[in-house]
């Protein structure tokens, strides 16, 4: 399939599910997005192999064309792409993972059911069938699923820790994200019927659930139970129109810059006369260098040059759903970088602030350009994200130039 061919589907900017399929019309490969058209169109880039890798690349070699299915939020995308993706088990999907890398949503098989995210490691070898009163997934990415299920927590609670023996309210009943199970609040009818709510939801019918929870409404208010008909009307409302702002992801199209209580990415390249480049990623959160969020890339691309690295590092970091979204990019370099980054920023449909670093002969920061309120609120952030990044990298290249030579 080839970029003049999406000319010819009129793709969305709305959120869904897409699928590529063959000639034959077999499905082989999966996706879910915020913008269907810019996700479908970020797959035509000039270097998808090293962006994507050579499996998806060759996914599109295969693909004569791209279906979709528009969703009323990135969550039933999220849901219905697991569905399909368990359905039709595309090439592209399971040969990307193996079924132990691979996130699954456990409801456990007890009196007051656990709902839990389980990595297929562990799902394979420590649990049994009888412990698992219903499974959904395989889901490519835990972070998305983890974040969705923050959101879906708050419209329907439940229990994934607590004791229902206690008799006292946990840390999640006291911020609402627990019915009261461990308190003894809700009772184990109830609590099924609860379970039952999620499990609709993660079976993508969701028009179902909505249906069951306007019944339930009208039969409370007709009992004059007026607070839990209330409630049950705030979950209605809360499931019509779903927030889903940290679920977006690097799908998310637009990053407000200037919230230094959001994350500040970093990226640096490092290579002796073009031999073991890598590139970094740093992440800057409320001030603080983060370091769990530090993530290396040796550098694949045959081009040439510290633009052509960045624009590899870049797109191989918003290949990362599951990564949040960063509120602004430091980029080590120039006019040239900063170029490249827009460019990549393009392709993928995304609006990120942007500020280069530009360094001295002893590779000091010596000028800083870009949005100038911007750096004047954040200068300290953007030159702590400049210097660890340029010291990650150096770190990074330091090790495969020593690995190389053994």
């Amino acid at each position: 399939m080839k970029k003049a061919d999406l000319k010819k589907i009129k793709l969305p900017d709305s959120p869904g599910v897409y699928l590529f399929r063959n000639s034959g019309r077999k499905i082989v490969y999966i996706g879910k997005a915020t913008s269907l058209r810019n996700r479908v169109r970020s797959y035509f880039n000039s270097n998808i192999a090293s962006s994507r890798g050579p499996l998806i690349a060759k996914m599109l070699n295969e693909a004569a064309g791209v279906e979709f299915r528009e969703t009323d939020s990135v969550l039933e995308a999220l849901i219905l792409e697991a569905n399909l993706i368990k359905k039709h088990q595309p090439d592209a999907n399971v040969r990307d993972k193996d079924n132990k890398s691979f996130n699954y949503l456990v409801i456990t098989n007890e009196a007051y059911p656990r709902v839990l995210v389980v990595r297929g490691r562990d799902l394979f070898s420590d649990w049994k069938e009888q412990n698992i009163k219903y499974l959904f997934g395989p889901f490519p990415k835990g972070g998305a699923l983890k974040e969705g299920l923050k959101i879906i927590r708050k419209i329907l609670p439940f229990r994934d820790a607590c004791n229902p023996e206690d008799r006292k309210p946990c840390f999640n009943r006291q911020i609402k994200l627990c019915p009261g199970v461990c308190s003894g609040e809700i009772s184990k009818t109830q609590y099924a019927q609860l379970i039952r709510n999620i499990k609709l939801l993660f079976e993508g019918r969701k028009e179902r659930l909505l249906l069951q929870l306007e019944r339930e409404m009208k039969k409370l208010a007709k009992i004059e139970r007026f607070e839990e008909a209330a409630k049950v009307k705030q979950q209605v409302l809360a499931l019509t129109h779903i927030k889903e702002t940290a679920l977006l992801g690097s799908d998310y199209k637009v990053s407000k810059g200037g919230d230094t209580s959001s994350r500040i990415e970093g990226f640096d390249i490092a290579h002796t006369g073009e031999a073991s480049r890598v590139g970094v990623m740093v992440a800057i959160e409320d001030g603080v260098a983060n370091k769990a969020l530090y993530r290396k890339f040796n550098i694949r691309t045959e081009k040439k040059g510290d633009v052509a690295a960045l624009e590899e590092l870049l797109k191989r970091r918003l290949d990362h759903p599951e990564w949040p979204l960063p509120n602004l990019l430091v980029l080590d370099g120039g006019v040239a970088q900063k170029n490249a980054a827009i460019r990549i920023l393009n392709e993928f449909g995304y609006k990120i602030p942007i500020v280069n670093v530009v360094k001295n002969d002893r590779h000091k920061a010596s000028k800083v350009s870009g949005n100038v309120a911007l750096i004047e609120k954040l200068e300290k952030e953007i030159l702590l994200a400049n210097a660890e990044a340029h010291r990650f990298a150096l770190s990074h290249h330091r090790k495969k130039r020593s690995e190389a030579l053994k």
